[in-house]
């Protein structure tokens, strides 16, 4: 299993394609390929999630019960949110137009690594999330580390 991090000032090209840091990519196993999903995040940012732990989420969504109302709404709304892109040789993929309104990208990107996955930021959106989430690190740290440093 992958653990991305690491923060990295990245460019997209004019085709709306981006290059994972090599530092990233090397991280990838070759016997999953290239083929990563793409996925609008909470906040204004996106996922690339390696296809293991996309699998993970899948199995999980599988094993509901879609007679429920609120399992297919959620559903619906989970699997619009994906698009699969493959990395080329390089490390570039293409990114929908319709991830690059809900991030704000244009021609910046901040990607930073959070574990299992990969976040990729509107550099202006990143850096005011950042600031917000700073104020709060140390006590978090504690709470989910036992740590107050």
């Amino acid at each position: 299993m992958a653990s991305f991090t690491g923060e990295f000032e990245c460019k997209l090209d004019a085709k709306g394609r981006l290059v994972l840091p090599s530092k990233m990519k090397a991280l990838l196993p070759d016997s999953l390929g290239q083929e990563m999903m793409l996925r609008k995040g909470l906040e204004p940012c996106l996922e690339l999630i390696p296809m293991l732990e996309v699998r993970k989420d899948h199995s999980k969504l599988a094993s509901l019960d879609d007679t429920d109302d609120e399992v297919r709404a959620f559903k619906r709304s989970f699997f619009r949110r994906e698009s699969p892109v493959e990395l080329d040789a390089a490390g570039r993929f293409v990114i929908p137009k319709n991830m690059l309104r809900h991030a704000q990208l244009e021609k910046d990107a901040t990607v930073i690594g959070i574990g299992t996955k990969v976040e990729i930021w509107n550099p202006d959106l990143h850096e005011e999330f950042s600031a917000k989430e700073e104020a709060t690190y140390k006590s978090l740290n504690k709470k989910f580390l036992g740590k107050s440093g």
